[in-house]
């Protein structure tokens, strides 16, 4: 089912460019764009990974810098029954981490420098199992490819919002069609809304679901209970500099202290997360 999922967000991604394409340049621009949207299909899958490290500006993490961190990922992903996936630390001082990659064999879990320092050890198995869950359910590569994709989509519509500035007076003294100039004001303000739909469209099933695989990874769904509401907290305090195109990517809204991110969030309110966590059977 996931792999579906990515070729559905793939075709998506090269029918939305090529119709900016059409819309800005006819035949032509929807053949340029075409050529593109394939180019970023390639990247985008089987460098998910390092797209997504890229956007965060995560760093690796040798084992020497963090050995009790390495032990409790090496432990679960053995429970998990999955190669040891590559670690990163991503420099915030809010205290969240992630988990990428297109399957188990090519997959990588960052954490940022606030999770270590908040959290006990107990929490830290918690949020890593999270991590791990993921990467056994191979939901990573839908959510990296939706990274990328709303990322482009925002790229494009900076393009179009640069070349309105420059090229709008030009525009004027060839007389072109104002509704040109419609279509790309339409463009710029639709494409970023279209980035944040398909962000939404990644289902919030999965995050219940690594909720519950990681809990039993543990072996307990009360340090990852305790670490989400810890989490929560310091996401509304303590800002992050990350690009929006990765938020549903953390186990928390890396955003969720901005409002408008607040009104369009990426992830299922804590609480309901919690609860099911606090009702779990073992």
């Amino acid at each position: 089912m996931n792999n579906l999922k990515a070729w559905l967000l793939m075709g998506l991604l090269t029918a939305l460019l090529v119709l900016i394409g059409n819309w800005i340049g006819g035949t032509q621009g929807a053949l340029i764009f075409f050529l593109i949207a394939l180019a970023m299909n390639f990247f985008g899958y089987y460098y998910s990974d390092k797209i997504a490290i890229a956007m965060t500006g995560s760093q690796p993490l040798a084992e020497h810098e963090a050995p009790e961190l390495y032990a409790i990922i090496r432990w679960l992903s053995q429970r998990a029954g999955i190669p040891m996936p590559r670690v990163y630390r991503t420099p915030s001082p809010q205290p969240n981490a992630f988990a990428t990659g297109r399957n188990p064999a090519n997959a990588a879990v960052a954490v940022t420098d606030g999770l270590l320092q908040l959290l006990n050890r107990t929490e830290i198995e918690g949020v890593l199992a999270h991590e791990i869950a993921h990467i056994k359910n191979r939901d990573v590569l839908v959510a990296t490819l939706a990274a990328a994709l709303a990322g482009a989509i925002t790229m494009v519509a900076n393009a179009l919002q640069w070349g309105l500035l420059f090229g709008a007076n030009r525009d004027e003294e060839e007389g072109q069609n104002p509704l040109g100039l419609i279509g790309t004001l339409l463009m710029i303000i639709l494409a970023p809304l279209a980035a944040t739909l398909i962000q939404l469209a990644i289902s919030r099933t999965r995050e219940f679901q690594a909720d519950a695989t990681g809990a039993r990874l543990a072996g307990s769904p009360h340090g990852l209970a305790s670490a989400l509401l810890k989490l929560e907290r310091a996401a509304q305090h303590i800002p992050m500099q990350v690009n929006p195109a990765t938020s549903h990517l953390f186990i928390v809204n890396p955003l969720s202290g901005e409002f408008l991110a607040s009104l369009f969030s990426t992830h299922p309110p804590i609480a309901e997360r919690v609860r099911r966590l606090q009702h779990m059977q073992f």
